[in-house]
């Protein structure tokens, strides 16, 4: 997993409540084992017509917001199923920070073991950022976890939490594999001691 310490980049801002999994990344494209290859489909049903024609009004389909890294959206993001494809289609599309006033639990988990960093601020906060990037083409924050802070250049600043154990797997790269083989010495030794143990 990438390491996350700082981020800056375009905010694209999904100005809506309870967005879940089923639209992050429709069940219809659940098909690969890879965790490569979903970001074309990202909110696929918002993003393309029937036809499969992009739809002009969607976010991510105008040019103010090409090449989004950071999403903003409303409370309850990432509620519905548990599905991990929904991490993998962000991260895949570019999304390396979603910011919102509330995560849904297992995706809060899911994001978090694949590299994406999920910064929780207040209804006020998120509402001001949505309007930063909804006037401002281009709309860019800097969103440190060094520093537990987001900040843009035209004065907007907020301080986040997150907790230990979250930020420290973050910021070295660490997913539940890349835990368990901090230890691989300490795996091997016990082992190699039950090998040698008659029991």
């Amino acid at each position: 997993m990438k390491p996350f310490r700082e981020h800056t980049g375009v905010v694209a801002p999904l100005d809506r409540s309870n967005v879940d999994t089923d639209q992050i990344i429709p069940k219809q494209f659940l098909k690969r084992i890879e965790r490569t290859g979903y970001g074309e489909f990202l909110f696929y049903d918002w993003r393309y017509t029937p036809e499969g024609k992009p739809q002009p009004d969607f976010l991510l389909n105008k040019p103010e917001y090409s090449g989004a890294s950071i999403l903003v959206a409303e409370k309850n993001f990432g509620c519905g199923s548990s599905r991990e494809h929904a991490a993998w289609a962000l991260l895949d599309y570019g999304f390396r920070v979603v910011i919102a006033p509330t995560f849904a639990d297992i995706f809060h988990t899911n994001a978090g073991n694949n590299g994406i960093l999920l910064v929780k601020l207040s209804e006020a906060q998120v509402d001001d950022l949505l309007q930063r990037a909804k006037r401002t083409p281009g709309y860019k924050l800097h969103v440190s976890l060094v520093d537990k802070i987001v900040k843009d250049d035209q004065g907007f600043s907020a301080k986040f939490d997150i907790d230990d154990f979250r930020r420290t797997c973050l910021l070295e790269g660490l997913d539940e594999i890349g835990l368990t083989l901090k230890h691989d010495a300490e795996i091997a030794a016990f082992e190699q001691l039950r090998a040698e143990r008659a029991w």
